[in-house]
């Protein structure tokens, strides 16, 4: 590197540390950047960017590594790595956490909990914040806080041209705007600022099993009710098969299950009444509610998507649940390829329907639900089975969705237009990201 300032560490192809640095969570995802660089501060990013423009290598970047299509590594790029930046500070008295762009959920979540704090964040504690909320992270606690970056106050960040930007309401607020929702493209983001919230460490969760053959039942009275529970709950379903778990008997492992879940973003005290109707959709196979602490709820499902996995991920935003999406559903459902793959509906609506569409680059603010199908498997032969179901299931579903695409969920190569993921949004945050990347270093 041509400064002596670069203070993290350049990995290259033949280097004994190049396949480990290489490897991200999706297990599915195998490219071979030209350059990795893992960076210390911000400073480090300057540098790494500078080294790209002389040598003409585009540049991805690297958070958490988590992001199910990949994009964190790009074949014969420069990948600039932020694992190394995982500082954390939490003033508790303003209720509000500063990150660097390498931290994890779980790492977030201590430390903001050990001051009975929390922000609306990733139900995989491996999950990065970066990816997450920049394009735009939907959580548990959605519709009482709104999504990660709804509760974004600023960020700094790296643009192509090798400046280091603080972006708020009063700085650079195209940037921010673009920063709520807008997913990769305007630059390296070094820190977040987040709002926090009074809760934990101990909350109500509703967790519930119902049998399969209840599923149309269940899906019904789910679509009626979860609208109209108080905001503070954010309902999900999903078609599962129960995952090895100690604490659930053995012999129910692996079974097609409807899992009912709900967390009551609020005093413990109140939260059993307020998520009382979602144990009673149809006859419980199993019901785990409980009061227990924030953090177990957001790591609980870790072991089900281990790191190496293999995963494609597709998603719409939906209104309505009709008797035919319903059954179109289960059809999708009937051909699931493994247990590990799942179908999941998210519930949106209050603090994420409060702030206008054209007040973050996030455009599906009015959508009721978003529609999640998540293909997950470990054999490599079966890549293009398990991808396959996920997009023809996406392709059955399209006639009763929105036509909007979460950016998160949006499957692989940029397969999704823009205008499904940014929908009205897309000019504006076109041209905010030709403005600060007019060669498309980020592209």
């Amino acid at each position: 590197m041509a400064t002596t300032t670069f203070k993290g560490e350049l990995i290259a192809p033949g280097d004994p540390a190049y396949d480990a640095a290489r490897a991200i969570w999706n297990g599915a995802i195998d490219r071979r950047p030209a350059l990795i660089a893992r960076c210390r501060d911000a400073h480090d990013v300057v540098d790494a960017l500078k080294l790209a423009r002389e040598r003409e290598l585009e540049v991805s970047v690297r958070g958490g590594g988590h992001g199910v299509g990949g994009h964190a590594i790009r074949e014969d790029g420069l990948v600039i790595d932020l694992s190394p930046m995982r500082g954390i500070t939490v003033d508790a008295d303003q209720r509000v956490a500063h990150a660097q762009g390498g931290v994890l959920w779980g790492e977030f979540d201590q430390a903001t909990q050990a001051h009975g704090l929390a922000t609306t964040g990733g139900i995989v504690t491996h999950t990065g914040i970066a990816g997450l909320t920049l394009g735009g992270g939907m959580g548990i606690l959605q519709r009482a806080y709104g999504l990660s970056c709804d509760n974004l106050r600023s960020i700094e960040i790296v643009t192509a041209d090798g400046s280091v930007r603080t972006a708020s309401r009063d700085e650079h607020p195209d940037l921010l705007w673009a920063a709520r929702g807008g997913g990769r493209g305007l630059g390296v983001v070094t820190s977040f600022e987040f709002d926090l919230h009074p809760l934990g460490p101990r909350v109500t969760t509703a967790q519930v099993l119902y049998p399969y053959e209840q599923a149309p039942q269940v899906l019904s009275r789910w679509h009626e009710l979860a609208p109209r529970l108080p905001d503070t709950v954010s309902p999900e379903l999903a078609l599962w098969s129960i995952p090895v778990d100690p604490e659930i008997p053995e012999d129910m492992h692996g079974l097609k299950v409807v899992i009912v879940l709900g967390v009551y973003a609020g005093d413990p005290a109140e939260g059993q009444d307020a998520l009382a109707p979602l144990s009673e959709l149809g006859v419980p196979l199993m019901d785990a509610s409980a009061t227990v602490h924030y953090a177990d709820v957001q790591s609980s499902v870790d072991a089900a998507f281990p790191a190496g996995g293999r995963y494609f991920m597709k998603s719409h935003f939906m209104n309505q649940l009709s008797d035919q999406a319903v059954q179109a559903m289960l059809d999708c459902d009937a051909t699931r390829p493994t247990p590990q793959s799942l179908i999941v509906i998210r519930t949106l609506g209050g603090a994420v329907a409060r702030i206008g569409e054209d007040e973050s680059a996030f455009a599906h603010r009015t959508a009721q639900y978003n529609l999640s199908i998540d293909a997950g498997w470990s054999d490599p032969a079966l890549d293009a089975t398990a991808i396959e179901w996920a997009r023809s299931s996406w392709d059955t579903m399209r006639p009763f969705a929105t036509g909007g695409v979460y950016v998160n969920f949006a499957g692989l190569n940029n397969e999704t237009r823009h205008e499904a993921v940014f929908g009205s949004n897309t000019e504006r945050l076109e041209r905010i990201r030709r403005t600060y990347d007019p060669h498309r270093l980020f592209t």
